[in-house]
């Protein structure tokens, strides 16, 4: 569709216009207890408040009212080819399992405002846990599963939660990862001590429990089912919590995004339809894991507030059992949109670069393909294009947005791709671009990207426990805006391009110059599956660019020749300023379990500093490898 036949324009310029009455159009689409007061109070918080004065529910719209009009829908797939099983649970059934488990956390002292850890695999009852929450009112943090005893002992004592959900183990990939000697070792080390845990038992680990403080899930659930014990759906503040999500902090102590109930569903209601284009009864599958923002966002809430089927996959896009194993779920599930990583379809076309599994499935449903979590690098964007024949939407936003901040509107009517970019702010946001001391750059130029106060809803309020801290971390620095610590610029056209992390700007002799762009150029090499750019110590030009590649599979060439085409595509295309002349192959990049490659930590590494294993690392094998790689070619300091 061209950018003649799309809406976006003219949605977007009707938020400008009236930002109040957008979003209080916006909140007909959700069923409230008693609407707000106003749409928008400017004296409260930090920055404002949305929805002042209304009451909801986010559980019984995300489940109560589907289960009244559309019970015997799927609600989840739960598909898991580690442990080779698969099911389907109704919005009926949703309900039912939903109202029981939060009867068992009543039974447990669980109260409205109390906080709940969940810590746990990617299996339904982690959905099922986040809802029944949500149901009485209480506030869940999810952390990772298999997160180490350390960091989860960190969140325990920030969160401070009355109980724990967790399960007797996880499985990645080929390996079982026993989850209750992490989850004890946590509540050992945390000098907060929650009241009781109950644990899932799974069949692949069993997990021993503590006296008095341990409860068998399966057990509790079976008791107040059979004493036909359901607990109802309890009124909350739309300006309530709704969850507290960690994200790694500079300092090291995690800065816990606060999420209120209200905005989050509207606008998330909003994006299922305008943004993903998809329909309610449709297969929406986002390929990440509850532990992150996105499987809260579009795992769990997203779809379900819609009236959608949610796809909860436990696997990998390879190796479970190999680079089509993404094609299969597709095909089965009859999924319409697919949202992941790029680093999801980068693996994908290392192991598969002709995509031949491809072939052995139908995709005939299948409409679009949404990439975020980090940069989508244009080749990838073109890869999947030539291969799915479907838009491939690459879209920009953070955890503590908790939704998209750019994209390409499929719901609007898409707008024409620019590689690259994720194209355009959505309603709600109005970016700029600054320089350091805090002017606008103008068109064209590289600087921070911010957001004008106010955010709109579905933001983060505010951090957990730390007003001064969310204050001085986003809002202190460009005052008026909110400070998303991504580089970048806006063109012409008003396209955003997110060229990385502030702190992926380097200074080369004077001149900053972006590490996301010669990674562009890096991975527009043929034999080049992924690759990171990461500016190491120089004591003449300050910083020099260095870049780590991963080589396909199957490719004949020889490493060395592949590094000297490399460093001769990088002058040709960004020119000598860039002084590239180190490209490193290895055997792979470090990343985080959702797929972000550590670039801080690499950089480190090469630089000689004191350096922390990151808690979210997928393989910490891997930064050893890295430190070798570099002594073995003189390059660390």
């Amino acid at each position: 569709m061209s950018s003649t036949q799309s809406r976006y324009h003219g949605v977007y310029a009707r938020w400008k216009a009236d930002p109040e009455g957008f979003w209080a159009d916006a909140a007909r689409a959700i069923d409230w207890i008693k609407p707000a007061d106003k749409t928008f109070d400017p004296t409260a918080g930090a920055y404002g408040q949305w929805f002042p004065g209304a009451v909801c529910n986010t559980c019984y719209n995300a489940v109560d009212r589907h289960a009244a009009t559309r019970g015997d829908q799927a609600a989840i797939v739960y598909d898991s080819p580690v442990t080779n099983s698969k099911r389907t649970i109704s919005y009926a059934e949703l309900k039912d399992e939903v109202a029981t488990l939060a009867a068992v956390l009543q039974d447990m002292g669980v109260q409205k405002g109390d906080r709940v850890v969940i810590y746990m695999p990617m299996i339904p009852e982690a959905a099922i846990g986040m809802l029944a929450c949500a149901r009485i009112g209480a506030i869940h943090s999810v952390v990772f599963g298999g997160f180490a005893a350390k960091e989860l002992a960190t969140r325990i004592d920030d969160a401070k939660p009355k109980a724990i959900l967790s399960a007797s183990c996880g499985i990645e990939g080929a390996r079982v990862i026993p989850y209750k000697p992490l989850l004890n070792e946590a509540i050992t080390l945390s000098a907060y001590k929650p009241d009781a845990c109950l644990i899932y038992q799974r069949p692949q680990c069993a997990a021993s429990l503590v006296e008095g403080r341990d409860a068998d899930w399966q057990a509790e659930v079976a008791k107040a089912r059979q004493a036909g014990r359901r607990a109802e759906c309890v009124p909350v503040a739309s300006t309530d919590p709704l969850y507290v999500l960690y994200t790694s902090g500079t300092t090291g102590k995690p800065k816990g995004v606060v999420r209120d109930n209200g905005g989050y569903m509207v606008a998330l209601k909003w994006t299922m339809d305008h943004f993903y284009g998809v329909e309610p009864g449709e297969v929406f599958w986002a390929a990440s894991d509850v532990g992150w923002v996105v499987g809260h966002s579009y795992i769990v809430y997203g779809p379900l507030l819609h009236g959608c089927t949610a796809i909860l996959y436990e696997g990998k896009p390879v190796g479970t059992p190999d680079a089509g194993a993404y094609w299969r779920v597709i095909a089965e599930h009859g999924v319409t949109t697919l949202f992941t990583a790029p680093t999801a379809f980068r693996a994908i076309k290392k192991e598969d670069p002709d995509a031949a599994l491809l072939k052995h499935y139908d995709l005939k449903g299948f409409r679009a393909l949404f990439l975020a979590g980090e940069r989508a690098d244009p080749d990838t964007v073109k890869w999947a294009e030539d291969i799915l024949k479907v838009p491939v939407i690459d879209h920009w936003w953070q955890t503590e947005t908790g939704w998209p901040v750019a994209g390409n509107p499929l719901g609007l009517g898409a707008l024409p791709v620019k590689h690259g970019s994720p194209t355009v702010p959505m309603p709600g946001y109005a970016l700029d671009v600054l320089d350091e001391g805090g002017q606008s750059v103008g068109r064209g130029k590289m600087g921070t990207i911010v957001v004008k106060l106010p955010l709109p809803p579905g933001c983060l309020p505010t951090l957990w426990q730390a007003e001064d801290r969310f204050r001085e971390s986003y809002l202190a620095t460009y005052p008026g805006y909110y400070n998303t610590s991504d580089a970048g610029y806006i063109d012409d056209d008003g396209y955003v391009w997110v060229m990385g992390r502030t702190d992926d700007i380097i200074n080369v002799a004077g001149h900053r110059l972006s590490t996301g762009s010669m990674e562009e150029v890096l991975a527009s090499h043929p034999a080049v599956a992924e690759c990171a750019v990461i500016g190491v110590k120089d004591s003449l030009k300050g910083e020099v660019p260095c870049g780590f590649v991963v080589l396909k599979s199957g490719v004949r060439q020889n490493p060395e020749e592949v590094e000297k085409e490399l460093i001769g595509l990088v002058r040709e295309k960004i020119g000598p300023v860039a002084a590239f002349k180190l490209a490193i192959t290895v055997p792979r990049l470090p990343k985080t379990r959702s797929g972000k490659i550590l670039r801080g930590t690499m950089k480190k590494i090469a630089d000689g500093e004191a350096w922390t294993t990151p808690a979210t690392i997928d393989d910490p094998v891997i930064l050893d490898e890295i430190g070798d790689v570099l002594k073995g070619r003189g390059l660390t300091h």
